[in-house]
């Protein structure tokens, strides 16, 4: 990707104090993260987050986040900033727990026929609760159903996070995507702009909740247009490489046949499709650049690194992305802790170097 020789000046005053912090540990290796949302999925970046934080040998210079995957960036940057990585790991258990809490008088739990059918404890495909829910938010929007847009994250949000603090934060800049209603167009807040509206923006869901209205625009989720949007920290970041976490599975063996199957199917495609693009892009300059095709001094070469579990997570539905049972958000963040704790000793080596991943193999 071209160089962006418009930075802003608040981006280069972060970037010096980011160095200077770098410079005092040479064993330090500064990354940024791309951070995919996925509704109760987004516990498994949970535990690629925790396990990163608590290896500390790794830097984060940007978050990119969408959906919850931009709300784990904001946690995580919030408690990082009120007592480092020990601040960030704690906030993200805090806040999984208490969104747990929250709905822990959801009928929207699998039930023991979810369990023997699906072969997973987490699917609720057949619970007559979430058929339900299915059809009736296919039925009714969000603005006959929820007329006063109650959502319980709001308050969540507002009570765990000092928005003041982290909009002035210069450790760690965060890019949060939303997809704007009325043009179809990606949006990224910077750090500067980020709010609990903000982040409820990137994770509106269109058929349950109302659309997010910020500065006379409307908002829906993020994923439509970037799951997550990785050119900011291409054109707005120092360091050269992007871990992305990915929660969303990209291929599957079996073609589906069933109603259900295929909307699931349907789904993984549609939030991975953004990203796949941004992936074809990035690889085919970075190959002009090897090639010699492309100037390096104007062009910016990106390492490409993902840490996922896909053979796990093709396991789970798009229903169990609603299921905030404890139980399973603690086994996806043991996923996601599992993941991460492979991926250090096998890419520690290429970051700062090269990708750690065949891109073109991997999304082309």
């Amino acid at each position: 990707m071209p160089k962006d020789n418009g930075a802003k000046a608040k981006q280069s005053k972060t970037a010096g104090a980011r160095a200077s912090r770098t410079a005092s540990d040479a064993s330090l290796k500064t990354i940024n993260l791309a951070l995919q949302g996925g509704g109760a999925h987004g516990a498994f970046t949970w535990g690629v987050l925790d396990r990163l934080l608590e290896d500390g040998r790794i830097g984060l210079d940007g978050i990119s986040g969408t959906s919850a995957g931009a709300i784990n960036a904001a946690v995580a940057a919030d408690g990082f900033l009120k007592a480092g990585r020990d601040g960030a790991r704690q906030g993200l258990d805090d806040f999984w727990r208490l969104i747990s809490k929250a709905t822990a008088f959801s009928p929207l739990r699998p039930t023991l026929f979810d369990q023997l059918r699906s072969g997973s404890d987490w699917n609720m495909d057949h619970s007559p609760h979430y058929i339900l829910f299915d059809l009736v938010t296919r039925l009714l929007s969000p603005y006959e159903l929820n007329p006063f847009d109650l959502n319980p994250l709001r308050d969540i949000l507002a009570t765990t996070i000092d928005f003041e603090a982290l909009r002035r934060n210069d450790q760690i800049q965060l890019f949060i995507t939303a997809t704007n209603v009325r043009s179809g167009k990606v949006r990224v807040f910077d750090t500067d702009e980020i709010s609990v509206d903000v982040l409820l923006a990137s994770a509106c869901l269109p058929l349950v909740f109302k659309a997010v209205e910020i500065d006379g625009e409307a908002y829906w989720d993020g994923g439509y247009m970037g799951n997550p949007a990785i050119f900011p920290l291409v054109y707005n970041c120092d360091s050269r490489d992007v871990v992305i976490v990915q929660v969303n599975p990209l291929a599957r063996a079996e073609v589906p046949v069933s109603a259900r199957d295929i909307l699931n199917r349907i789904n993984e495609i549609s939030f991975n499709s953004t990203l796949m693009r941004e992936m074809r892009a990035l690889a085919t300059v970075s190959k002009f650049i090897r090639d010699g095709a492309l100037d390096e001094e104007r062009y910016k070469d990106i390492h490409i690194h993902v840490i996922e579990h896909e053979a796990e997570m093709r396991l789970l539905g798009t229903s169990s992305k609603m299921n905030a049972d404890f139980d399973f958000l603690c086994f996806l963040r043991d996923l996601g802790r599992g993941a991460a704790d492979r991926w250090l000793p096998v890419a520690w080596g290429d970051l700062g170097v090269r990708s750690s991943v065949d891109v073109f193999d991997k999304f082309l």
